[in-house]
């Protein structure tokens, strides 16, 4: 571990053995444009270079997932990873319960839950990533193949109790969800989405995951790119048509002005703090009780530079209340606006 390593504090993962950085880097526009929800165009040499990057700079952990450019950023995380020692290397979290089709690449994936499906899934991320144990393996979404929670979440647990995973938990579920597993056995994770435009899971997910010793690691905190403070009008109507940004609503119209309204309020925070917009929207999420942790994406070192500063940014109540106003004369997202209420 290298003296930046050691320099950048972290969290513990839940009630998990895992102290991990305040964020992570994250996998998925480094999966490439050849399928359904693709980031446009991505040279693998750069996503190797930048996750190179992030963990030189102290990243002790990696999030990707099977579905991201159909097994192929599990792909590029293998290879970027392939010069480090296995008790050097960070951990390297994935998902699984979505199933594409090889034959239509473009097809949206099916949301399965069968206990066969996914023990396939979980020894074709092992084989891609080239790991023995994959540290943190999480439902991606609710099953919609008529597969019950009980089951998926029953085998997710048999693969931690065989060693295949170290840590297990979903993604995408709501508070409900999260008891009906829990009846079951500890969910270790949540992954869901989080951040000053997107705020909803503040209002009863992170609660019940403060409760229950559930770790938390969002995602999207910089909703995709709009809290970046480098996004503009002009590049969202500029995105090409392989990159799924180009088809939301929240980079469109009245939202994407909104949203671009927050990113500049945000600019007098970074500025007092002698940092980013990006860093700002990150710290911002983890301000809140009950998150861990915060998944970041990057394509090319510079994008880990941009952000690396939430590692360590703690936000004053001060900064966190001129947030909150911001997002409310904005009118962006739903749900509280400060961690106090």
């Amino acid at each position: 571990m290298t003296t930046a390593q050691q320099a950048l504090p972290t969290r513990r993962l839940g009630t998990t053995d895992m102290e991990v950085t305040r964020v992570g880097f994250g996998a998925w526009a480094i999966g490439g444009p050849d399928w359904a929800v693709g980031w446009g165009t991505q040279d693998d040499g750069e996503s190797i270079a930048a996750i190179r990057h992030a963990v030189e700079r102290g990243i002790n952990w990696i999030d990707t997932a099977a579905i991201y450019g159909l097994g192929h950023s599990e792909e590029v995380v293998r290879k970027a990873l392939a010069t480090m020692g296995a008790d050097s290397r960070p951990y390297v979290f994935t998902k699984c319960g979505l199933v594409w089709d090889e034959a239509n690449r473009k097809a949206l994936p099916l949301q399965v839950g069968a206990a066969a499906s996914i023990r396939r899934e979980v020894e074709g991320s092992l084989k891609r990533l080239g790991v023995e144990r994959i540290d943190l393996y999480q439902m991606h979404w609710p099953a919609t193949d008529g597969s019950p929670l009980e089951e998926y979440w029953q085998t997710l647990l048999d693969l931690k109790a065989e060693g295949k995973v170290r840590a297990v938990g979903l993604s995408n579920h709501n508070a409900a969800q999260l008891d009906a597993a829990e009846r079951l056995g500890h969910v270790d994770t949540l992954q869901p989405p989080f951040s000053a435009i997107r705020p909803d899971v503040a209002a009863a997910e992170l609660p019940w995951c403060a409760r229950n010793g559930t770790g938390v690691i969002v995602y999207s905190p910089m909703q995709s790119g709009l809290l970046t403070g480098r996004f503009t009008a002009e590049r969202a109507a500029a995105l090409p048509a392989d990159d799924w940004r180009s088809r939301n609503a929240e980079f469109t119209g009245d939202r994407l002005v909104r949203n671009l309204a927050l990113a500049e309020a945000l600019k007098p925070v970074a500025e007092r703090h002698r940092t980013s917009v990006a860093a700002v929207a990150v710290a911002w999420t983890l301000a809140w009780p009950g998150v861990t942790a915060a998944i970041v994406g990057a394509r090319n070192p510079a994008q880990v530079d941009g952000w690396m500063d939430a590692a360590t940014l703690e936000l004053t109540s001060v900064d966190v209340a001129e947030i909150a106003a911001a997002i409310r004369a904005a009118g962006a997202g739903s749900g509280p606006v400060t961690p106090w209420g």
